[in-house]
């Protein structure tokens, strides 16, 4: 018998509450992409402002920033999902199975509490901007909230997911870091 883990990929199943924010995940894992996709033409809208009809850009990088910290703060949840941040599984697949389930619980736990942290000072941050009417101190000049407003949605969503691995490993729907025994 080969003693080599096999990675396992059980994404479906699971209680009506790790399906409810899967599914809410992958929507917002769509908006990640399409805010990309936009940040992307409106990169090629100003270049072509700027060098082809030599007029100066006035809102399309601070734009473009915005969109792509929104992209990537509300598609932490989605990459989370598909198991898509870099990780090392060297030490867990070391481990026994004991080992590594102890292991995953502190991953898990410590992920969450660390997140949970930037969650509270993110949703701080846009109440401040939201309640204070800050707006950016550039000509264009948009009101902060709006940019704000995908770091606590995104990281609450990232929190959501944490918490439903959680539970799919704490229920046996899914083996610690994904590795099945055998």
């Amino acid at each position: 018998m080969s003693a080599s883990p096999a990675v396992v990929s059980s994404r479906k199943g699971g209680t009506v509450f790790v399906r409810a924010v899967e599914a809410v995940t992958a929507v917002f894992g769509w908006i990640a992409a399409a805010l990309t996709i936009i940040a992307l033409f409106v990169t090629c809208q100003m270049i072509f402002v700027r060098y082809v009809l030599g007029q100066s850009t006035i809102w399309q990088t601070e734009a473009v920033i915005y969109l792509m910290i929104a992209a990537t703060t509300l598609g932490l949840g989605y990459v989370q999902q598909m198991r898509g941040h870099v990780n090392v599984d060297l030490i867990p697949m070391a481990l026994g199975p004991r080992s590594r389930r102890v292991l995953a619980y502190a991953v898990l736990l410590a992920t969450i509490a660390v997140t949970l942290v930037i969650t509270w000072y993110s949703w701080d941050l846009w109440h401040q901007s939201f309640e204070r009417n800050w707006k950016s101190s550039t000509v264009w000049a948009p009101p902060l909230w709006v940019p704000y407003l995908s770091l606590p949605l995104g990281f609450g969503l990232f929190l959501l997911q944490l918490v439903a691995d959680l539970v799919k490993l704490v229920t046996g729907a899914e083996p610690p870091f994904g590795i099945k025994e055998g």
